[in-house]
């Protein structure tokens, strides 16, 4: 007990406690991101498959605290219809980003024109197939903007004479040739574990055939569509959903049947950073949010933001 005549003598002041994100807080420096865009339709008419959407990994990607990181999650390419012997090339799929790192839209699938004049497949972070018949058509070039390392491949070329088209590309791998009576099959894509298992993304679309559609490539592509003969017919599939994958090209004229390509799938955006820091201050768009591994992970399938 301290003497009554001491109490005079003492110093007084205050204690100022942190304050709930005041100096004690432990925000992360950087994350990891995986940023995959939108994949495209496939092209209706000897047509070829979408391309998958860019696919863009990276670890130690620096982030600040107090500002929102804008997410947004690319739709894929909606499906299109060849309703006069006209050829329709697919749709491209959109951009997904996250802070300053923008995936592109997969390339939709080259279609055939009613004077038979073929459509390259279109540019993107994969490029879509070639439509077949006569001289090849290109498919069309990947990892468009250029990035490094590549966000995706090119798109195969359609058939030489044949109504056979190229498969769309995949971050993985280019999309088949088309060869006669066979579409080319669609890009293989790229695995990541960032959500805490293994899962393959942004595979490309299978071209047309006459006869033996391409499949899809890994990661969700959607197979190719071929002509509703006595042997029986398939229509184009779809790429996955949340995948970036492309759709399937479509070879039927409005006339056989099996004329609407594949749609391309959705985009898909992830991060994940160390669970000895702290959670975010604040979401939107509803992210899925886990802690496994040792690993605080945000997954979005539609876009948002986030805050540290």
């Amino acid at each position: 007990m301290i003497p009554s005549a001491q109490v005079s003598s003492l110093t007084t002041g205050t204690i100022t406690l942190p304050s709930a994100r005041g100096a004690f807080t432990n925000p992360p420096s950087t994350v990891e991101y995986l940023v995959v865009a939108g994949g495209a339709s496939g092209g209706a008419r000897c047509g070829g498959g979408g391309g998958a959407g860019g696919f863009r990994t990276a670890a130690s990607f620096a982030v600040s605290t107090g500002t929102p990181i804008t997410v947004t999650v690319g739709a894929g390419g909606a499906t299109v219809q060849d309703t006069a012997a006209a050829g329709v090339r697919g749709l491209s799929g959109s951009d997904s980003v996250f802070s300053s790192i923008t995936s592109s839209g997969g390339g939709g699938g080259g279609a055939l024109s009613p004077s038979n004049v073929r459509g390259p497949g279109v540019s993107g972070g994969s490029g879509g197939g070639g439509s077949g018949s006569g001289t090849p058509d290109a498919g069309g070039s990947g990892n468009t903007p250029s990035t490094s390392p590549s966000q995706g491949s090119s798109g195969g070329s359609g058939a030489t004479g044949a109504n056979d088209a190229g498969g769309g590309g995949g971050k993985g791998a280019v999309g088949g040739t088309g060869v006669s009576a066979v579409g080319g099959t669609g890009g293989a894509g790229s695995a990541s574990s960032i959500t805490g298992s293994s899962v393959t993304y942004a595979g490309g679309g299978g071209g047309a055939s006459n006869t033996t559609q391409g499949a899809g490539g890994s990661g969700g592509g959607g197979q190719g569509g071929n002509l509703n003969t006595t042997g029986g017919a398939n229509a184009p599939g779809a790429g996955t959903a949340n995948r970036g994958s492309g759709g399937g090209g479509a070879r039927n004229e409005s006339s056989q049947g099996f004329s609407t390509s594949g749609a391309g799938g959705s985009g898909f955006v992830a991060i994940r950073y160390s669970d000895t820091n702290d959670a975010a201050a604040s979401t939107t768009g509803s992210p899925t949010v886990t802690t496994s591994g040792g690993y605080r992970i945000y997954q979005w399938t539609g876009s948002g933001s986030i805050t540290f």
